[in-house]
């Protein structure tokens, strides 16, 4: 029997952080929509299960659905007997703290009172959907990647195996990797361009590789920054980081920096951690 599609709703009150947890979704690879009006659920549910592709799907729902609120809970049960496993995911804070996300991003409540009169209106509106709903998140003392976290949490995640991590080689000369988020400078290795057989090689070449890793201050290096960057994952994971790109640079990309990410690459892989290679300067 085929397992049933993961569709998540995330709703609650304005301000808690629903944009901020359906971006989120977005990152683990859920297919998401934010503001379905509630009328076209159906349609939306056919148009899923044509697309064998859309397993994990993330909805976002808020009050500017009105009244129409109310049917939430008997739409879902239809869900249930096609082929989706719904969860709601409610988003609360204090009233303290929603005025004052409210007055620090000058945002206009989508009711329109005063702001103490539309929260406590929406909290009324929402209550029986927060009963039934099967995860409440307090976000009050949340940062971002507090709220990662409890999201990862709740869709039981392997976060370090979640993470996107591109590695990448360059060449100095060339101009440095401005989009990474941790860049190497490896011109202390000893360089192949100035061994004549190894000259027109690349990092990809094990005559070449062969020679970098016949240095003990290569290997020491390489198996130092692989601890440090495996130390930092999680780190990144806490701050909500879903992608980080890791630059290596040489004098002109083609030597050491290629075969250093190339190796942490291999190196990540096998510690079942997703990290692609790209090498922007091989070529030139």
């Amino acid at each position: 029997m085929q397992a049933k599609r993961k569709l998540f709703i995330i709703t609650g009150m304005s301000g808690a952080g629903k944009s901020q947890a359906l971006k989120i979704f977005g990152d683990f690879g859920f297919y998401c929509v934010d503001n379905l009006p509630l009328a076209l659920f159906k349609q939306f549910a056919a148009y899923v299960t044509e697309r064998p592709e859309l397993q994990n799907v993330a909805l976002g729902v808020d009050v500017r659905e009105g009244e129409r609120l109310r049917e939430l809970p008997a739409l879902l049960k239809n869900l249930t007997k096609d082929d989706f496993a719904p969860k709601v995911i409610f988003l609360d804070a204090s009233e303290e703290c929603l005025i004052r996300r409210f007055s620090e991003t000058k945002h206009k409540h989508p009711i329109h009172k005063k702001l103490a009169a539309a929260i406590a209106h929406e909290h009324d509106l929402l209550t029986p959907i927060k009963i039934a709903a099967d995860k409440v998140i307090d976000t009050t003392g949340l940062n971002l990647g507090e709220l990662k976290e409890k999201i990862s949490a709740l869709l039981e995640l392997k976060k370090e195996g979640e993470m996107q991590i591109s590695i990448v080689s360059f060449g100095f000369k060339n101009g440095i990797m401005k989009e990474a988020d941790i860049v190497m400078d490896v011109r202390f290795l000893p360089n192949p361009y100035y061994v004549e057989e190894l000259k027109n090689k690349t990092g990809l070449d094990k005559p070449v590789q062969d020679y970098i890793l016949s240095f003990k201050d290569t290997r020491d290096f390489a198996d130092r920054f692989a601890e440090l960057i495996k130390y930092l994952i999680p780190k990144y994971i806490k701050e909500g980081k879903s992608y980080l790109t890791i630059a290596f640079g040489c004098t002109g990309g083609k030597h050491r920096s290629v075969f250093m990410a190339h190796q942490l690459a291999e190196t990540l892989r096998k510690q079942g951690l997703s990290a692609s290679e790209f090498h922007r300067d091989i070529g030139l």
